[in-house]
Formats: structure tokens, sequence, C-alpha cells
């Protein structure tokens, strides 16, 4: 029987310089593998502390926080130990949270808690009338070093903890797809500070730099496989690898107070403005993720390169991407690129990236990775075909094709979707972008396309 993966006696944790909240296999596939090739990786360790399942950090812990990267790229697989966590923790361990924010060393909070996790209200500001939330204000008005639940209260809690502590500057940095990520967050951490301690506010202005980023690399999830292959390739036991495709991306803006790992040695890209980068990434790979999802089981496909074999499907995809050019602020070449880029991602067999995990959530993605597109080729008197199958795809799957709903608002976007097929479009499409609610050339059809899925064609 092979031991389990761990540390060596020679071998140290790099000292926590970063509390990350979402210790999930995004995270040790991207930030976690960036840090540690840093220029200066060996002086950033990463605290990780899990969503509210605690699962991860069981697994981890008796590995000291090492786990196996595995990249599946189209010819074979390369194998590599990531090093760069060097605590792991439930998210229910409040204390070592607050006690991390506390120290003047940890310079950077980074997140991976979806699009969901900042509970935001519709005018994208803080959900306050969410009862989650309702109960951190109350807990942290009562005592503010008691445990709270959701993501903005962790982290307003997190610098109640360091404002008293006097522990100095420091960056959040979300990383997840989300517009502005920086700003949002600033915006949500504001709002709830605000209702809990107003004088909290200009310390927060003063003091954190909410910085923006970009991130890309496909993570599926993995099977007792991909152990066995770390098991018979490195001759150790590991609870927990992760999978992923060999390209990578992280495009990053922010000041970074008090330091940041020499990420840019890593290949991140550092700039002023990432929303140009978002953008590409939002409405390219990850429009042509939803579509693929919502589209593709109803077509009888279950993983992303099957879809993307198929030639109605690809075709989709292709024109999504013709659609959404008119929309982006990078060059033509740079956009051919990426096109090709994601061409030879999509089409990997070996990452069996399952359609129904990209298809959580949709209320929350639809937003920022179709509407845009509408409402820019709808201004010009044009009909993005890509974007109206993305949309009838979806209504289809809240409808009961394809996956089953997994979405944060499930509830209230079937019960939109109910009803007949016209009346369902214009509901729906008047919760996403009321100013298209009254286009009758979209909404016819959006209701083509839907009645073309229901009818079992599709095509």
């Amino acid at each position: 029987m092979s031991e389990r993966l761990s540390r060596r006696p020679d071998q140290e944790a790099p000292p926590v310089r970063i509390a990350h909240l979402g210790l999930g296999n995004f995270f040790r596939a991207h930030q976690a593998w960036y840090t540690m090739h840093a220029a200066d990786g060996a002086e950033w360790g990463i605290a990780a502390f899990t969503g509210r399942r605690p699962e991860a950090a069981r697994a981890l812990a008796p590995q000291d926080g090492l786990y196996t990267l595995v990249v599946r790229g189209a010819e074979g697989d390369e194998l590599e130990v990531v090093t760069s966590v060097s605590a792991v923790h439930a998210a229910a361990d409040h204390a070592a949270w607050l006690e991390y924010l506390r120290d003047p060393a940890v310079a950077v909070v980074t997140t991976t808690v979806t699009e969901a996790g900042y509970l935001r209200g519709p005018d994208g500001g803080l959900d306050r009338e969410n009862a989650d939330v309702l109960a951190d204000v109350e807990t942290l008005r009562r005592d503010p070093v008691a445990p709270v639940t959701t993501v903005p209260g962790k982290l307003v809690a997190g610098l109640i903890a360091r404002q008293a502590a006097d522990g100095g500057a420091i960056t959040v940095l979300p990383c997840d797809n989300l517009p502005g990520n920086g700003e949002v967050v600033g915006r949500v951490v504001r709002d709830l500070g605000g209702l809990i301690d107003p004088d909290l506010l200009p310390w927060i202005e003063e003091n954190v730099d909410f910085a923006s980023s970009m991130v890309d690399r496909i993570t599926p999830a993995v099977g007792p496989e991909t152990a066995e292959l770390v098991e018979r390739e490195l001759g150790v036991v590991d609870a927990a690898p992760v999978a992923t495709e060999p390209f990578t991306e992280w495009v990053i803006a922010g000041r970074f107070p008090a330091g940041r790992p020499r990420w840019e040695a890593a290949g991140v890209t550092l700039v002023e403005d990432v929303e140009p980068y978002e953008r590409r990434k939002l409405l390219l790979l990850n429009g042509a993720h939803s579509l693929m999802a919502y589209a593709g089981p109803i077509l009888g496909h279950e993983t992303v390169d099957e879809a993307f074999a198929d030639e109605q499907l690809r075709a989709w995809v292709e024109r999504l991407w013709d659609d959404a050019e008119a929309s982006l602020d990078v060059p033509a070449e740079d956009v051919a690129a990426y096109r090709e880029a994601l061409r030879e991602r999509f089409a990997n067999p070996r990452m069996r990236d399952i359609l129904g995990r990209i298809a959580a959530d949709g209320s929350q993605k639809l937003p920022v990775r179709h509407v845009p597109v509408l409402r820019t080729e709808r201004g010009a008197g044009r009909l993005p075909q890509g974007a109206v199958v993305a949309v009838a795809a979806w209504v289809a799957h809240l409808r009961g094709a394809g996956v089953p709903v997994k979405d944060v608002a499930a509830e209230r976007w079937q019960q939109l979707a109910a009803g007949d097929d016209e009346q369902a479009v214009r509901t729906v499409l008047g919760e996403l972008a009321p100013d298209l609610a009254d286009d009758a050339g979209l909404r016819s059809a959006v209701v083509d396309q839907l009645r073309s899925f229901e009818s079992g064609t599709g095509r």
C-alpha cells in the first residue's frame, strides 16, 4: 500500500501571507498553482477555507495541504504536486479566519465562491433582504468576533478584526467570473460594513484595496481514476487530486499596498484595466460554455467535447463568437487567437468536462454572458443567433429539458419560464433585460428556437 501524500520533514510549508475563501478545484488548479510558480512563491503560503462543506479540508489536512495537479493534454497527462497551500480549514473555523486577518503578514485575501456567493440584490449591491445576510448583520452588531456564514459577512468580520488589531493595509482579490469583480466585492463589503458599523467605512477606504481579476482555466470534476493515475505514476495516495487543461490565464489590476507574490513570473498579466480581457472571456469562453451546457444535453450530449463535435452546436458556437466581436474592445488578432485556442480546448477529448456542472446558476451567468451581445446586436439592427439559441436553450432547461436545474434562484426562474411559449419568453427576457422585453423580432426568434428544442429536433 502506497503512503499518503504529505510534506517531508525537510519540506516546510511557505509562511501564510494569503487567506483564501473557497477551497475548490478551480482555486487549486489556478491561483494556488500560479502562487507556487511565482518567482518568490516560497515566501507566499496560502491558508484556504472551504465553502459550507468541509470535505476538501478533511481530505487535504492529512496531506499538509499538498495535492497533485493533473494537466490533461490531448496527447497525455502531466502531474505536479502543488505546495503553496500551507493550511486548510473548514468554513466553520471562524476563529482561525479572524486570526489570519489580524496578522499584518497576511497581505492578500482571494476568493473563489462563484457569482452567487456575493449575495447581490437586483441593484448590484448587497441583498439586504437575504435571510443569511440579515443574520450576519445581527450577529456582528452583537459580537464582532462571533461566527458568520456568508462571504460578505466573513470579509467584513475579517476587516473588523484587522482594524482592531491594527493589522494595516490589505488587498481583497476576487477570482470569480464577474465583470468588475473587485468593484462588486467592494460594494457588497461596504454595504454590509455600513449596516454593522458606519465607522468602519473610512478605515476600509484608507486600508483596503479591492483589486480585480480575470481568471481562465477549465477544471472539470474528477473521478476515482484520477487518484488511481496519481498512485500509479507517483507512488503516493492522494485523496484530493485536481484535473485541469494545459491552457491557463490570469489578468490582474490592483494596487496591492501590502505586497503580493511576483505572479508575473508565472505568466500573470498585470494591467490597469481588466475589463477588456474579462469581457473577451465572458462572451467567448463562458458564453459558449453556457450555450453548450443548455443546448448540448437537449441534443443528447454529456460533455463539452461531445457537444463541440456536434456540427450544429459547433456552428451555433461559431455564430455566437461572430456576434460577440462587436462587443469586444481587444484587437481582432487577439480575438482570432483566442477563438482558435478555444476550439482546441473544447475539442480536448481527455477533459470530459460535464455540461451539467457548467449549467448551474444560469440566472447569474446569462446576464453577463449573453445579454451584452443581445443589446449590442439588437441596437445595431442585427439578430444575434448564437445568443438567441443560448436563451432559448436556457428557457427549455428551466422547463425541464436537458440536465436538472441547479440554480441559486431556481424556483423563481422556473415560475417565470412556465406557461405558453410566447409568455414564457417575454417574461424571461423581461427579467434578463427589461429594455429587450418589447423587441418583437428577438422574442419571435427565441420562441421559434424554443419550440424547435421542445419538439425534439433542436436543429
